[in-house]
């Protein structure tokens, strides 16, 4: 079969003889945009219902659900392994002992094999990383074996002012700084962006795309942006409509994108799926995996590739 980007299915089936699922987890931390840190009311499209699942409960106990996850997902896998994926919001938003001891508790519940914690690159400090390396890189005397661990930072875009519209709190020199530090840790390091951002056109997303390569990222995840019920990008729309892609727009988009990126670097996903009854647009009326298929073949009739026209 041929391989037009470096896929994250493949790259983790290489590591690992067992299938992996991750398990969301809400433990229940808040946003430094949210509790009045550095803003409040969040960034201008958040809205966190969009993919915490059922079983994703944070009047629940990390371990209870984590229970609750592998019920749902084991049925069809009884031989699965997991990965605690602390989703919502920021998840190193708290003391390093407390996180600590969630991040220990998490890797305490059978078949769980490591954790993927997403948070914000102004969030994390020297001493987390320094705990999260040790818990990745036990001593040689520890009867544990070391456990996957993959920091996930929310970079959004590369551009300054984008991201003073989007009140994201935090600027770009930020990512860097959070992004270096986290793979000078040896710690598996991956980044999430929004194409498609208000006052970014494609042009301006196809322009950052060797700065996101830039990064020594080893993930990435890049997603369409999404217009949510309730949101402050909900109230601009409405107020103002702006253009958002057509699917047909966006496969070219990231067909473009894709190729100025690093052949090494891991791509998880190249679309979120918003519950139908929150989402205003762009309403493609796609699975995930049916935009991949359709990514796939564009690539092929293109003759393009991850790298490119990298340098």
């Amino acid at each position: 079969m041929e391989q037009f980007y470096n896929d994250f299915g493949t790259w983790i089936r290489r590591r690992y003889p067992f299938r992996l699922q991750k398990i969301s987890v809400d433990a229940g931390f808040s946003c430094p945009n949210r509790d009045g840190r550095i803003g409040t009311g969040g960034c201008i499209y958040c809205d966190n219902r969009t993919f915490n699942p059922a079983y994703c409960n944070k009047e629940k106990s990390i371990t209870q659900q984590l229970e609750d996850g592998k019920a749902f997902f084991s049925r069809k896998y009884p031989t699965m392994k997991y990965l605690a994926y602390f989703q919502a919001y920021t998840n190193t938003y708290a003391p390093t002992e407390q996180l600590m001891r969630m991040y220990r508790e998490a890797l305490a519940v059978k078949d769980v094999v490591g954790l993927v914690i997403g948070t914000r690159p102004d969030c994390v400090s020297e001493e987390l990383l320094d705990a999260l390396a040790n818990l990745q890189h036990p001593s040689p005397t520890t009867q544990h074996p070391s456990p996957f661990l993959l920091i996930e930072y929310g970079i959004e875009s590369a551009n300054d002012e984008t991201l003073r519209r989007i009140h994201r709190g935090h600027d770009f020199d930020c990512v860097r700084r959070a992004v270096e530090a986290t793979t000078k840790r040896g710690i598996l390091t991956g980044g999430h962006i929004i194409l498609g951002l208000p006052g970014e056109d494609a042009e301006e997303s196809i322009r950052q795309a060797p700065l996101i390569s830039s990064l020594p990222l080893d993930i990435l995840k890049i997603h369409q942006m999404q217009i949510i019920r309730g949101t402050q990008l909900a109230q601009l729309y409405q107020e103002q409509p702006f253009h958002v892609y057509r699917v047909e727009e966006y496969l070219d988009l990231i067909t473009e994108y894709i190729q100025w990126l690093r052949p090494d670097l891991v791509l998880e996903r190249f679309v979120s799926q918003s519950p139908a009854n929150l989402l205003i647009a762009p309403k493609w009326g796609l699975k995930n995996y049916e935009f991949t298929h359709r990514l796939e073949k564009h690539l092929k009739q293109m003759g393009a590739y991850q790298g490119k026209k990298a340098l």
